[in-house]
């Protein structure tokens, strides 16, 4: 199958329902709200995981689509599918992400951001620069009707290496929609070579710090304006970056 055949790669299932696949964006989104309402400093990773379990199940999640899953401190530099190393502990003046990919009634849905526990200014910009990278990204495919998934990532990468970070490509956006969204596509967003269209995208922006162990991770759905959102970490000093719109 060639990827460039946008009709088949974002193709879906006929009871398909943008409306109820938004529902879902925002159930997935809530749960990472309600699960990071549930981490404390000093809890071991390994605890935060099962708690990340129990609150989908909780939630009548009727199964995932990608392992759930929350990385702790160091464990914030590793890619998705690598194993944690074990026994970490949350800090008192730490970092750490959360990726859930949650299915309810046949639709996917998936959230993933960074959190803090202190007041560290380099966490604290990782954490936001994340934001702002998956901000740009969603601005350039708006305004620019013939970007690509690939230009989207040189976009992304251009960016993360001006604030100084490294931009983990194993993490580069994917299908998402009906359940399993990857019959149809199983490869990344960076890989393909038409314009994506709206309500089947999810971008992920994983940055990491080239000479420390922490990193972020920010993703969401494109679709439309309500996808360029503010960031939502609160943080007092927020430096002044470019954009990709001359990429």
């Amino acid at each position: 199958m060639s990827i460039q055949d946008a009709a088949v790669l974002e193709g879906t299932k006929a009871y398909f329902s943008v409306e109820k696949f938004l529902q879902t964006r925002e159930k997935a989104q809530e749960a990472v709200s309600r699960i990071v309402a549930q981490v404390q400093a000093g809890m071991l990773e390994e605890d935060a995981n099962a708690l990340v379990v129990a609150t989908l199940q909780e939630m009548g999640s009727t199964g995932t689509f990608h392992t759930p899953y929350i990385r702790f401190g160091t464990n914030t530099v590793k890619t998705f599918g690598a194993d944690s190393d074990p026994g970490i502990r949350l800090g008192e003046d730490d970092i750490f992400f959360i990726d859930v990919g949650p299915v309810w009634d046949g639709y996917e849905g998936d959230a993933g951001e960074t959190f803090l526990t202190g007041n560290n200014p380099e966490l604290k910009r990782c954490a936001l620069d994340a934001q702002k990278i998956f901000q740009a990204v969603a601005e350039k495919w708006q305004t620019d009707s013939s970007s690509t998934g690939e230009e989207l990532y040189q976009c992304a990468d251009k960016m993360a290496q001006e604030l100084g970070w490294e931009l983990n490509f194993d993490l580069g956006g994917h299908r998402l929609g009906d359940y399993s969204s990857g019959d149809h596509y199983a490869g990344p967003l960076s890989e393909i070579t038409f314009h994506p269209s709206a309500n089947r995208w999810m971008v992920e922006i994983h940055i990491r710090h080239p000479d420390h162990l922490f990193g972020a991770f920010y993703e969401d759905l494109l679709m439309g304006e309500e996808a360029v959102k503010a960031p939502e970490i609160a943080i007092q000093e927020v430096r002044e970056t470019g954009s990709c719109g001359g990429y």
